[in-house]
C-alpha cells in the first residue's frame, strides 16, 4: 500500500511557505495567501487537509528549548523485548517528558538498544531522574521486557532544522 500523500502545485507551495515558520505577523493565513495569489480560507482548507492526511505533522509553536533553559538532552536508549517494543514504544513515545520515540535495528553484542527516547531537562540530573521513572514505568506495565538501557547526552548542537522541501 501506498502511504503518500498527493500534493498538488499549491500544496507545494503553502508547504514551502510555511517549512520554516508562519508569518509573524497578526493575520499569518491571511499574509501566506496574499504570498501566494488565493483566498485565506483556500490556504486555511488546504493546511488542515494536509494536517488530516498526515502529510505535516502539526502548526505551532515550537520552543527553542535551548534558550527556555533546557540544556541537558539526553537520547535514552533501551534495550527492549522485541516482542512487546511497538507497545513499550508507544507508551514511552506519549509520555510528556519525552520529545521524539523511535524503534531502531540492535546489533549486539555492542549495540543491544533498539528503542530510542529523548528527553529533555536543566540538567543532567533531571534527565537521568526521568530516565529512572520511565525505567521503572516500564519495568511496571511490562514486566522481563526491559534488558540494559543507557543515557547518550548531546555535547553541542549540529543542525536543528527538520526536513525542508526543494523549491
Amino acid at each position: 500500500m501506498d502511504d503518500t500523500f498527493p500534493m498538488d502545485d499549491l500544496d507545494r507551495r503553502i508547504v514551502l511557505a510555511t517549512q520554516a515558520g508562519l508569518p509573524l505577523v497578526p493575520r499569518p493565513y491571511l499574509a501566506l495567501a496574499e504570498q501566494l495569489g488565493v483566498t485565506e480560507a483556500e490556504v486555511r482548507q488546504r493546511l488542515a487537509r494536509l494536517l488530516a492526511a498526515g502529510a505535516i505533522r502539526r502548526i505551532g509553536a515550537v520552543p527553542n528549548h535551548y534558550a527556555i533553559g533546557y540544556t541537558a538532552n539526553g537520547m535514552s536508549v533501551w534495550q527492549i523485548d522485541p516482542t512487546v517494543i511497538d507497545a513499550v514504544g508507544a507508551r514511552v513515545g506519549g509520555l510528556q517528558s519525552v520529545t521524539h520515540c523511535y524503534r531502531r535495528p540492535d546489533h549486539p553484542p555492542a549495540w543491544p538498544y533498539n528503542l530510542f527516547a529523548m528527553v529533555h531537562g536543566k540538567s543532567r540530573a533531571e534527565v537521568e531522574a526521568e530516565v529512572g521513572r520511565v525505567a521503572t514505568l516500564i519495568q511496571a506495565e511490562f514486566p522481563g521486557a526491559l534488558g540494559a538501557r543507557d543515557i547518550l547526552f548531546s555535547t553541542r548542537i549540529l543542525k536543528k532544522t527538520g526536513l525542508r522541501l526543494g523549491e
